[in-house]
């Protein structure tokens, strides 16, 4: 047994997927771990429940050789850097092989790609976990009777002290690096790697729904399981700007030619500024001025799509992705619906969501009003956001 390595309270981690597996017994022409479940790609799943993780810092992903492609189509865009490893004959020389891509991290998660219902709190327990000890997994206990036999039973097992073994497995690098390195032959698991080299392995909560998808009803049961446990939020966004000097008014990251610009403490961008006011608002985080207090400097004449990328990292942090966002602007001028489609282009770009989830349209108050006399853009959004 190695020491384990002084912790200064905020140790890194690398989540390691593993989806390298060929998993095509289940159907649907390709591997499980790229097929479909409730509209969103297993893997993509996966992937997000550790990215949206403030502990993991690097994620390492080791596919086929054959799966390059479809992987492309299927990985989400993440915060956290990604990077792919090849995967070997077995498993064992997978997780070889992603190991050694991991660059800057004191501590692995090692999961199967094929476990998508991953809980934020099961990976907490595991990373807690470590830091008593150089291994943690999480498992939960055999509650059932054991036979043994084959057409008819032909003994009972005793169940006591037994688990079942959930991903990830979390471990210190250098012990892990060093268990693979020095195990010759199958195992089970990377548990199963790591005390074969002595180390001592707690055991931690795990989750009935942390099921892997391995047998044709699991699709059902991960389906069954996500509309029950989806949290959705809803938040509107209201902002005004009057005009003033310029030739031109940015409107959703967009600069559109006009006699005058809008007027504020930042570049004044009323569609980024109330449709990040709406992601603040489902998130129950107050608005732009909790975050970007114009009495700070700092934020004097900014570019208001800092605002909006702080807004859905922080809807990340909490585990939530952007749905849908409806935006309408209201005035007179300037025109809208020739700049709208890159007005939804620029924003879902933004949100990191298809521009098929961003709506921008316009309305005129006729002519009532402040901004029927002209005299200013107001605006008004709302964003769903989702957390599975």
């Amino acid at each position: 047994m190695t020491d384990l390595p002084p912790s200064d309270g905020s140790p890194k981690a690398c989540a390691l997927i593993v989806a390298a597996g060929r998993g095509t017994r289940l159907g649907g022409g390709i591997p499980k771990q790229y097929r479909d479940l409730c509209g969103e790609p297993v893997i993509s799943r996966t992937i997000r429940a550790f990215d949206t993780h403030p502990a993991v810092t690097e994620i390492v992903v080791v596919t086929h050789a054959d799966d390059r492609d479809i992987f492309d189509t299927c990985c989400p865009s993440t915060q956290t850097p990604l990077r792919l490893a090849l995967g070997g004959a077995t498993r064992d020389d997978s997780v070889r092989a992603g190991l050694a891509m991991i660059e800057d991290c004191d501590r692995v998660l090692i999961h199967d790609a094929a476990r998508p219902l991953i809980s934020r709190a099961v990976i907490d327990g595991v990373l807690n976990a470590l830091d008593t000890h150089e291994g943690a997994a999480p498992a939960l206990p055999v509650t059932d009777a054991l036979w043994r036999g084959e057409e008819t039973v032909e003994g009972v097992a005793d169940r006591t002290n037994l688990w079942r073994a959930q991903t990830p497995q979390g471990f210190h690098l250098d012990a892990i690096r060093a268990a693979h390195a020095a195990h010759d032959g199958p195992a089970a698991d990377d548990v199963a790697v790591a005390r074969a080299l002595g180390m001592k392995v707690a055991i931690t909560p795990g989750s009935e729904d942390n099921l892997k998808l391995t047998a044709p009803g699991d699709f059902e049961r991960a389906t069954a399981i996500l509309e029950r446990v989806m949290d959705i939020r809803v938040g509107n966004g209201f902002d005004v700007h009057r005009f003033g000097p310029g030739n031109q008014v940015w409107l959703c990251g967009v600069s559109v030619p006009h006699d005058r610009g809008l007027q504020g403490h930042s570049d004044a961008d009323v569609g980024l500024h109330t449709v990040t006011d709406a992601i603040y608002g489902a998130l129950a985080e107050g608005d732009i001025g909790t975050h970007f207090p114009p009495s700070d400097p700092q934020w004097k004449g900014a570019e208001s799509h800092i605002f909006l990328t702080h807004a859905v990292d922080l809807a990340a942090s909490h585990g939530f992705t952007i749905s849908n966002v409806d935006l309408t602007l209201m005035c007179e001028r300037p025109k809208i619906g020739p700049v709208a489609a890159e007005m939804r282009a620029r924003l879902a770009e933004l949100l990191r969501i298809e521009t098929a989830r961003v709506s921008v349209k316009a309305t005129t108050t006729e002519r009532l009003g402040f901004t029927g006399r002209e005299e200013g853009i107001a605006a008004m959004a709302t964003a769903t956001l989702v957390r599975k």
